[in-house]
């Protein structure tokens, strides 16, 4: 029998007939937001099935992936039915089937509500993310005692270099105005202890950041080193629009400090407008300034400036209101159904000449 010190060489899985655990593998599930997965989900799979068996991480700990959960996400291309093939094929694939497009977050979201293990892992779907790498996610949260442990590339994102500095860049600001240092961490490969992503899918409201509300209740969260891939050949889900619509979910999931900066800036515009008052004041009783016509072109700018910043203040706020207002409504993050080829819409095929009833009067 291979010893355990040689099963940990180069970091690579051992299966369980190579070395047996002494205590009860780590039961994993992993969840995967689809939206285009169509070329992309097979070579997932294959990636993960090895997984389904215990195996040990780096560190000797034994783990084993129970299930996968595939959430459609009602994308552009012909996911649905990659994700029913799979699902024929493997045991452990379990397909989540969402009414409509909710957005990755939301989707990942049911997910974590639908899933079973001690830990939950999230992935992309567009290969990258290497399965290999759950592994030295877990044997980061048991070290650290972290009930959260995000991903940390060790290389640039496969993405264009203006994406890349507009997440860091998004991401250093958040950090540094509204939430806290993890900002900076967020990643969507990611291993969260089951019963926390599973309370955060059950109360997080549908304009919820993920990470965010993550955030409000896991005690520890820390990152693990992990090399990021080339996605496997199709276009990013994400253009100029959903980006900046994340960026802002972001920004409003971060609790009241948007309304704080609001506040300081009306201070800022407040001690602005009394200095240009003593301004004008000092150089009406100390400079000649009576006898011509002065103050125009300032009084246009502190206008401008002035109503800019009113607009700017009540648009914040409204944003605030309105995520209240949906909130107070009721709708859902998610909801979850039936896989529509299997229910009503599923039967749309015309009835054979020969079953059809004649009509009535014939």
């Amino acid at each position: 029998m291979q010893s355990l010190s040689a099963a940990r060489v180069n970091s690579q899985p051992v299966t369980s007939d190579d070395a047996r655990p002494t205590v009860a593998p780590h039961r994993m599930s992993v969840v995967v937001p689809v939206y285009q997965g169509a070329q992309t989900l097979r070579d997932l799979i294959d990636e993960i099935l090895p997984w389904t068996t215990t195996r040990f991480t780096p560190a000797g700990r034994p783990m084993v992936v129970e299930e996968v959960l595939l959430v459609f996400d009602h994308g552009p291309d012909d996911s649905a039915a990659v994700i029913r093939q799979l699902a024929a094929e493997h045991d452990f694939v379990r397909p989540i089937w969402l009414s409509r497009n909710f957005g990755q977050h939301p989707a990942t979201l049911a997910g974590m509500a639908s899933s079973g293990g001690e830990w939950i892992v999230t992935m992309d779907e567009d290969g990258q993310h290497d399965p290999a790498a759950i592994g030295g996610l877990l044997d980061t949260a048991l070290d650290e005692q972290a009930t959260v442990v995000y991903a940390r590339p060790t290389n640039a994102a496969p993405h264009g270099l203006l994406r890349n500095a507009a997440s860091r860049g998004s991401k250093w600001l958040i950090a540094r105005a509204l939430s806290g240092d993890n900002t900076r961490s967020f990643q969507s490969f990611r291993l969260v202890l089951g019963e926390v992503g599973r309370s955060v899918a059950a109360y997080a409201g549908s304009e919820a950041y993920l990470d965010v509300a993550l955030g409000w209740i896991a005690g520890d969260v820390t990152t693990s080193p992990v090399a990021l891939r080339a996605e496997q050949g199709r276009r990013s889900g994400y253009h100029l629009r959903s980006l900046l619509s994340h960026f802002w979910r972001m920004v409003l999931s971060s609790g009241t400090k948007g309304l704080r900066l609001v506040s300081l800036i009306g201070v800022l515009f407040a001690a602005l407008g009394l200095a240009l008052v003593l301004y004008v004041l000092v150089s009406y009783m100390f400079f000649d300034v009576a006898s011509e016509v002065r103050g125009w072109a300032s009084t246009m700018v502190v206008l401008l400036f002035g109503m800019g910043a009113i607009l700017f203040s009540l648009g914040v706020i409204a944003e605030y209101v309105g995520v209240n207002v949906k909130t107070a409504m009721g709708k859902p993050p998610y909801l979850i159904v039936g896989d529509p080829a299997a229910g009503p819409l599923g039967r749309a095929e015309p009835a054979p000449d020969d079953h059809r009833s004649k009509p009535a009067g014939d």
